[in-house]
């Protein structure tokens, strides 16, 4: 295995930097972070002493990442909740929030704010608990929440003509604990940065990342935070959301490469862009040029490339895009489910004979 070009480190510095970082968050003391496992580089670490949380049980770790109804999911699809659990010792909070009417800015930029402090603290948890602690194989046991195997249920359900390849999709999603794996291996190699801001496009105005959505949606349905495959895998990275015909996604550069790799493997066209400071307000982040950017990904060696790379992939052949097209090729093949010329040449028949077949005529159609 290629060794590291840098480890992350569990010293506080100024180059330690948060993927999901808020203004006003607590955060966690240098001396408490030394005696954690593979601290995950994109999170703050502090030297404050105060307000410091009891360590969270595995029941209590897991709760933070699953929905409520996690099989049913959302009904009506218009709200997004996120609820985190932390110890009976005093830290104990939820942020709800529900899509307003499109006119109402200030609110979801609130709601976007709210969800990316939730999203930062649930990873900060996680990251913080002690290896004996932390849920095993955590991607493994989300699954059944993510819209992306609910959508492979689906495809699997419709495919009466096997034309899908149901058996490499179902071993893939088996084996899905490889994610998690490659997402550890990525924290132990990438280098520390302080969190920076991009904002996605695609083509269509349409969410194929399936960030957890905030606010009006121009297309598509709603999706919660953890309700998806790769709102969980970025949220090991940074914290995202999608509103309206856009991404917005805040933290380590490791996140921008996989957004990038996941979009080209599909053919989706997309845009990115530096996220300019006033669009998330009490939020920090940086936004970057274009020289910044390839400063930061010349700090990436080879190895951790091709790991999000791997990652990309992994996510791409599960993701509802690709789902959704192999239902498109479903419909296609109802539709030509007979043979045209066929056909064809048995009306150009029964017109030469002067013949058509009514209801009562028993003549075949081959």
């Amino acid at each position: 295995m290629t060794e590291p070009t840098a480890k992350p480190s569990a010293q506080a510095d100024s180059q330690k930097g948060s993927a999901a970082s808020a203004k006003k968050q607590s955060n966690i003391s240098t001396s408490n972070a030394t005696d954690k496992v593979e601290d995950n580089p994109c999170l703050v670490e502090s030297t404050e002493q105060d307000n410091i949380a009891e360590p969270l049980d595995k029941a209590t770790l897991l709760a933070l990442f699953t929905l409520p109804n996690s099989e049913e999911m959302v009904a009506e699809g218009v709200e997004i909740e996120v609820t985190s659990k932390i110890s009976s010792t005093g830290l104990s909070h939820s942020h709800s929030t529900t899509q307003k009417p499109a006119d109402n800015q200030n609110n979801i930029a609130e709601q976007r704010v709210a969800l990316y402090q939730a999203q930062h603290e649930r990873t900060r948890l996680l990251y913080m608990a002690s290896a004996s602690t932390r849920p095993t194989y955590l991607v493994q046991t989300l699954k059944l929440q993510f819209a992306e195997h609910q959508q492979y249920l689906l495809a699997q359900q419709l495919d009466k003509r096997g034309l899908m390849d149901t058996d490499g999709l179902e071993r893939l999603w088996q084996q899905l604990h490889v994610v998690d794996d490659i997402i550890a291996d990525i924290i132990r190699h990438m280098p520390a940065q302080q969190p920076a801001g991009w904002q996605l496009t695609t083509q269509d105005g349409r969410n194929p990342l399936c960030f957890a959505t905030v606010g009006k949606l121009k297309y598509g349905k709603p999706i919660r935070d953890q309700g998806s495959l790769n709102s969980y895998v970025l949220g090991h990275f940074g914290v995202s959301s999608f509103t309206y015909d856009r991404g917005y996604y805040i933290g380590h550069v490791v996140g921008y490469l996989f957004s990038c790799y996941f979009c080209a493997h599909l053919s989706i066209s997309y845009g990115v862009t530096a996220l300019s400071q006033p669009v998330v307000a009490d939020y920090d982040y940086a936004s970057l040029e274009t020289p910044h950017m390839v400063r930061l990904l010349q700090g990436l060696d080879g190895y951790c490339k091709k790991r999000i790379y791997q990652l990309a992939v992994i996510c791409a052949r599960l993701s509802v895009f690709a789902s959704d097209k192999r239902i498109e090729r479903m419909l296609i093949a109802e539709v030509n489910d007979f043979d045209k010329k066929l056909q064809q040449q048995h009306l150009d028949v029964l017109l030469l004979q002067g013949l058509m077949p009514d209801s009562g005529d028993s003549t075949p159609l081959l």
